[in-house]
């Protein structure tokens, strides 16, 4: 991509969450049947769909649609997508906050002390440079911490896809629902860090530049400090550690859902399904989603809620997941005569 087209980058990424959320949001309300309604919800439902509920959409399908679908082991692909996309942006913002934007601590006040005796009115003017530059300094490193929340996120799912879901042979998603798939672990990221990629991007094409012109013998040797490296971190606002205790907690309950749903299968190669209980199940269908809400509120939170492209990413996030719990929980209704009918789908007392 040119660097002219980066400072495009927040508005392509609000326009690409706005086009994959409205579907969502337009299939969810009452439209009457003669206006497309049902329609609409069922194309977004067949798009959706993924294991057991794509198996009981195929039943009343034809083959022609059937055919339309991915093996649902191909989850996999998300995760590794969000790792080298999540770790490609960490590495590339760390370096750039850590040999541009330390130390993370205001600048000795004697300066500016002098100045405002020398200059008078006009020390003012060099506090709010001085000012500027510091909340600059902060929100890289603040897209640091968050980029490093997302990373232990796409890196933990990594390993749970591979280690504790044991999908059916049988199990399928729509083609649809795959590709939005690798378009949110790519959005995701890019989202997160979406304020600081135009600034960090500019410094690494000249660093590489250099590095062409100079070459390796002429460039200085790179000494990583690692007070340097990690110090700024714990010298962030009290939201994004607020923010990270979010996260934790999400996580944990997401662990133990996903641990939940991974024991329910005791035979890899069955298609039983049974009703799975305990933590956050005995109160939703899907808490593992609900937990997907908490983590990524956590997120938003710890990325002090600047950058508009974050809220955009958490809007569809919640969009989806509802919509996705919400056809779960239909399926789960229909299929056990016993299923707790106090169970919500997503989140307790609202849907």
């Amino acid at each position: 991509m040119e660097m002219e087209s980066w400072p495009a980058l927040q508005p392509m990424l609000c326009l690409a969450w706005l086009a994959a959320t409205l579907p969502i949001i337009t299939a969810a309300l009452p439209i009457p049947a003669a206006a497309g309604g049902h329609l609409l919800h069922r194309l977004l439902s067949a798009f959706s769909s993924r294991g057991k509920t794509v198996r009981a959409s195929s039943a009343s399908s034809s083959t022609s649609k059937a055919k339309f679908t991915v093996p649902q082991k191909y989850f996999m692909h998300f995760y590794v997508v969000g790792v080298v996309a999540t770790t490609t942006l960490l590495l590339a913002i760390w370096f750039y906050a850590y040999m541009k934007m330390t130390p993370l601590v205001p600048e000795s006040s004697n300066y500016s002390t002098i100045a405002s005796h020398l200059v008078g009115s006009n020390s003012f003017s060099f506090g709010r440079v001085r000012s500027r530059t510091m909340g600059h300094k902060y929100r890289v490193w603040r897209t640091v911490f968050v980029l490093l929340l997302m990373e232990i996120q796409v890196l933990r799912r990594l390993y749970e896809t591979e280690h504790v879901f044991h999908y059916s042979p049988s199990a399928r998603m729509h083609i649809v629902g795959y590709l939005t798939g690798l378009f949110y672990y790519v959005a995701a990221p890019l989202s997160l860090a979406s304020s600081c990629i135009p600034e960090a991007a500019e410094y690494l094409q000249g660093q590489v530049a250099e590095f062409i012109v100079k070459g390796r013998a002429r460039m200085p040797d790179l000494v990583i400090d690692s007070s340097s490296l990690l110090l700024p971190l714990l010298k962030l606002g009290w939201s994004q550690w607020i923010g990270a205790v979010i996260f934790i907690w999400g996580s944990l309950h997401q662990i133990h859902c996903h641990a939940i749903l991974g024991s329910l299968r005791e035979h890899k190669d069955s298609d039983e399904y049974v009703i799975p209980c305990g933590d956050w199940f005995n109160r939703v269908s899907c808490p593992h989603y609900l937990a997907e809400l908490v983590i990524y509120f956590g997120m938003l939170v710890a990325s002090g809620g600047e950058d508009i492209p974050v809220w955009f990413l958490f809007i569809f996030v919640i969009t989806n997941l509802s919509f996705a719990a919400v056809e779960t929980h239909k399926w789960y209704l229909q299929k056990f005569e016993d299923y707790p009918r106090s169970r919500y789908a997503i989140i307790p007392f609202v849907c």
